[in-house]
């Protein structure tokens, strides 16, 4: 299974760590969505890949526009993907920040199979008055449950985490 990571990790490389463990456990390729624009052969960033994981860490309860802006752009298609990020505070059940994302790979056309979230440092206001929130994550259980959600995508037993 030939899969790709797009990830907007700019923070602290919070988002980049847990993609670097997914990617050990799908064989994929990392990179940002500068990067992935050109990285199809066929002029369609994505062609050729049969999973997609599209992932950053969260600003203000948004994923990173850098990401937004580039699953925006993307050809239909009809492969399979997921979301992930990583963020100071948890998703709030009723409004989650992967839904925007999910919308537009579904609009897209893509199987969104799956959304994986965990906590990890996070300086920006106000939490930076205080030296930040969730300073040593993601940690190794976070990455532990990473590899974990990779493992069910490469055998199809998705769950969101």
């Amino acid at each position: 299974m030939k899969t790709l990571l797009v990830c907007s990790s700019v923070s602290h490389g919070n988002t980049r760590r847990v993609a670097e463990a997914m990617a050990g456990v799908l064989d994929a390729r990392v990179v940002a969505p500068k990067d992935a624009a050109v990285a199809g052969p066929t002029g369609s960033a994505l062609a050729g890949y049969d999973l997609v994981g599209f992932g950053s860490g969260v600003f203000f309860q948004r994923m990173h526009p850098d990401l937004l802006g580039f699953a925006r752009t993307v050809a239909a298609s009809s492969g399979r993907a997921f979301v992930f990020a990583t963020s100071g505070l948890p998703q709030l059940p009723l409004a989650p920040f992967t839904r925007p994302l999910v919308r537009i790979l579904q609009g897209k056309g893509f199987a969104v199979e799956a959304t994986f979230t965990c906590r990890a440092f996070d300086t920006g206001a106000p939490f930076n008055l205080i030296g930040g929130i969730n300073k040593h994550r993601p940690n190794e259980d976070d990455l532990t449950a990473a590899r974990a959600f990779a493992q069910g995508l490469a055998h199809g037993s998705t769950t969101t985490a």
